[in-house]
């Protein structure tokens, strides 16, 4: 079910890439920030997605700490390297702009530094998960049930402590021509994290198995 539905999903989220920047130049400019803004359509999605890749990650790690199912333990493993993938498109996108919009690359403010920690998190527990040693797997799902909870405090942030960063309003006040654009992006986006979940769910289960050939041969 899942492979004859890969195709499908990486199809149709490569027409919608393929179409975003077209629909992205015809999305009206910001009246202050000008050609710049238009990073907004790249830049939010990837965070929506390491958001949505964290919360996967830490119910996939509580359910292989609390059920013991090695299924669950290849959903998380996977949705933590997307965490770390998407982080990163955000951590890039992001300079980028405030390059432009607040004339430096970087200011330690609340949304920017928790956000970087949120991504290192799922950094640190890709490592102890690679070179933990025995036993690794139980204590990476808790980094990783540690990082799940840091998400909505990522997200608050903005609207807690004065900040730089726009606040949380920002999406719901988007003109119609801004909207529609950010939900193409946001669309074809969770495709991609959709079709990246396939496949490295998928790729998980066959290393699964081939070790417990290995474990049988040496039986």
């Amino acid at each position: 079910m899942t492979q004859r539905l890969f195709l499908p999903v990486i199809a149709v989220a490569m027409l919608l890439f393929a179409g975003a920047p077209v629909l992205i130049a015809w999305a009206p400019y910001e009246s202050t920030m000008g050609l710049v803004q238009k990073i907004f359509y790249f830049h939010v999605p990837s965070w929506v997605m390491m958001f949505l890749s964290a919360f996967v990650c830490g119910v996939g790690s509580a359910i292989y700490l609390f059920k013991g199912r090695a299924a669950a333990d290849r959903v998380a493993v996977a949705a933590a390297e997307l965490a770390v993938v998407f982080g990163l498109i955000g951590l890039v996108t992001g300079p980028l702009w405030a390059r432009k919009a607040w004339g430096v690359w970087w200011q330690w403010d609340a949304r920017l530094t928790m956000a970087l920690v949120l991504w290192m998190i799922f950094v640190a527990y890709l490592l102890l998960r690679e070179y933990g040693g025995p036993g690794s797997e139980k204590l990476a799902a808790g980094v990783a049930l540690f990082g799940m909870a840091n998400v909505p405090f990522v997200y608050w942030s903005v609207n807690v402590w004065r900040t730089i960063h726009p606040t949380t309003n920002v999406v719901p006040t988007l003109v119609p021509g801004m909207r529609g654009a950010l939900w193409w992006s946001l669309v074809a986006f969770l495709l991609l994290f959709t079709a990246a979940m396939m496949a490295r769910v998928r790729l998980e289960g066959q290393r699964a198995a081939l070790d417990q050939v290995y474990r049988d041969l040496d039986d």
